[in-house]
């Protein structure tokens, strides 16, 4: 037998099924695990911080596969937002950047995040206003479908800024 409560007294209560408890008050530890073996179940520490400590008689193998179960739904119906990146330039040109946007709204209606990756190259990086003004620009013309989840940020020789898909739609 492993013991792992460390009180002397406990109070317990007893699992009854169905999300109904029953509380049977403070005894001692050596009372309240007798009780357990008595219902054949496990005595169980819920509340360690409490004084005296909260421990429940339950089946705690049915207890860890309903966690499972509770955690494995959970799990799927988790929605993965999947985050698309468009890199440009701040030399890059206005039909070149009209491509982008157009990738960039496609992914946004679907659902998607985009990052845009603003790189400087050489001496680019001594004017970060022109890639500040350009991200700006796309925010803008992306503003009916996308909201701003990050502002421009300068990250080493990359500017980058990460919008997502609108919540106010209709």
């Amino acid at each position: 037998m492993n013991r792992q409560i460390r009180a002397r007294e406990v109070r317990v209560v007893v699992d009854e099924g169905g999300g109904k408890n029953t509380n049977h008050g403070v005894m001692t530890l050596d009372d309240a695990i007798e009780m357990a073996e008595e219902m054949n179940l496990d005595l169980v520490e819920v509340a360690p911080e409490a004084r005296p400590p909260v421990c429940k008689i339950m089946d705690f193998g049915k207890f860890q596969y309903e966690r499972q179960r509770k955690e494995r739904r959970a799990r799927k119906q988790q929605k993965n937002v999947e985050v698309k990146e468009i890199q440009l330039g701040p030399k890059t040109d206005e039909h070149h950047l009209g491509f982008k946007i157009r990738d960039a709204r496609k992914w946004i209606e679907q659902g998607m995040k985009v990052k845009v990756r603003m790189k400087f190259r050489g001496r680019e990086i001594t004017h970060p206003e022109i890639g500040r003004e350009r991200l700006d620009n796309i925010a803008a013309q992306l503003q009916d479908i996308a909201t701003v989840e990050q502002r421009p940020s300068l990250e080493g020789r990359a500017m980058l800024m990460v919008l997502a898909p609108s919540t106010d739609k209709k």
